[in-house]
């Protein structure tokens, strides 16, 4: 049985990074790896509330091909966020290091609106319970 507690306060705390996010447009006073943090934090919550649905144990991680890779062994539509891994490298740890930029500076309205959408994905699925 879901624990629909745990998913609640998930999917709000993946809200309230996504909140964060919409006020950090701005590159000249944001730094990427912020900015990116939030995205990560805001998609790793929605993919833990989304497996937390399913009734399936997730590990402490963010790691987000390694929650995907859970979601899809339960047989979940996965395919149109496996993108979102891409977000992996600015989870915690790279707010610790030296932040070396990567290839290209996210999108930043891209990636609110990919946020957007594994949130409102997951939303409708508990939802729909």
């Amino acid at each position: 049985m879901p624990n629909r507690a745990e998913i609640e306060l998930l999917l709000t705390m993946a809200r309230k990074d996504l909140k964060a996010l919409s006020g950090m447009t701005d590159a000249d006073i944001f730094a990427e790896e912020i900015f990116g943090f939030h995205a990560q934090q805001a998609i790793e919550k929605a993919l833990k509330a989304w497996l937390a649905w399913l009734d399936v144990e997730y590990p402490r991680t963010h790691d987000l091909s390694l929650l995907l890779s859970l979601l899809q062994a339960r047989e979940a539509d996965i395919a149109p966020f496996e993108d979102l891994i891409e977000y992996t490298p600015y989870a915690v740890q790279l707010r610790y290091e030296a932040f070396d930029a990567l290839a290209e500076p996210l999108d930043r309205l891209e990636t609110i609106r990919r946020v957007c959408q594994v949130l409102e994905h997951v939303c409708a699925l508990c939802a729909a319970d």
